[in-house]
């Protein structure tokens, strides 16, 4: 018996962008995040999409409150990984701090940031910010 059938490929889809300014707009980044994870082919664990809405969350809110008060998130994935790219407008790196659990000044996100994710780097740019990268294994 000859087989000559090609195994399945699916074309790499485009990223997911989102920019925005304005902290009503957190809930729709998680919500991208979250309806992101149904575009590969195969889907990602349902784990890895809270986590990507918790990672997404945590970025989004320390570049707006910490970055300039504007970011822009890409969503994309590979084989084996979710990709996460957050641009803001501070070049500064994000700073590592004690949480704060009575005065509410948070504290919390970057080091879950970087708990739950297997990568996080930091480069410089676009323009005068920054592009904080984090990669969550699929």
């Amino acid at each position: 018996m000859n087989d000559t059938t090609t195994p399945h490929t699916t074309a790499p889809r485009p990223p997911v962008v989102v920019e925005d300014d304005s902290t009503a707009g957190i809930p729709r980044a998680r919500y991208v995040a979250r309806a992101f994870t149904d575009r590969p082919d195969p889907a990602p664990a349902p784990e890895t999409a809270e986590t990507l809405a918790l990672v997404v969350s945590g970025l989004a809110t320390n570049a707006l409150h910490h970055g300039g008060g504007h970011y822009a998130l890409h969503l994309s994935a590979t084989a084996d990984a979710v990709n996460v790219a957050v641009s803001d407008l501070d070049p500064a790196p994000p700073r590592e701090h004690t949480p704060d659990l009575n005065d509410g000044t948070g504290g919390f996100e970057w080091h879950m940031i970087r708990r739950l994710t297997g990568n996080v780097t930091i480069t410089p740019g676009p323009g005068r910010g920054k592009t904080i990268h984090a990669r969550l294994t699929r």
